[in-house]
């Protein structure tokens, strides 16, 4: 099927999708904050600006969007430059999978959820990241 948009018009279109404060991330992290977790988001200062730190128990959060991070179960390639967009997801994995990497050297713990775990039962999905930061934060 071909893409109902311009080159140009679709180009506009990539650009324009928000990297952070995305809905789903105001959500988690009001859920969050109700839940009595304090943290920063998007903290420029860490590497891979995780969506959620909390530097007092060294502990970062990223929320990957199914689309942009290649979930093995949602990843669709675009049929359109079909090169690119491989080329622009597995670097896109390569990346987390370094700054997964990088914490670990340096003793912090990454939580990452995906943007289906949350779609699909958003609750549970919060129950589970408050009690992966509690055994975080009792721990040390």
């Amino acid at each position: 099927m071909a893409d109902r948009l311009s080159k140009e018009q679709r180009s506009k279109l990539m650009q324009a999708v928000k990297g952070k404060n995305t809905l789903l991330e105001s959500k988690v992290t009001k859920e969050l904050w109700h839940k009595g977790l304090r943290f920063r988001k998007n903290v420029k200062s860490l590497t891979g600006k995780p969506d959620v730190a909390i530097k007092k128990y060294k502990i970062v959060m990223f929320i990957d969007s199914c689309f942009w991070h290649g979930c093995p179960l949602h990843c669709k390639i675009p049929k359109s430059n079909v090169e690119y967009w491989t080329s622009k997801i597995q670097r896109n994995i390569q990346r987390d999978l370094e700054v997964n990497e990088y914490y670990k050297k340096i003793g912090w713990n990454v939580i990452r959820i995906w943007e289906h775990e949350l779609k699909n039962d958003f609750q549970g999905t919060i129950d589970k990241i408050v009690l992966k930061i509690k055994e975080k934060t009792q721990v040390d």
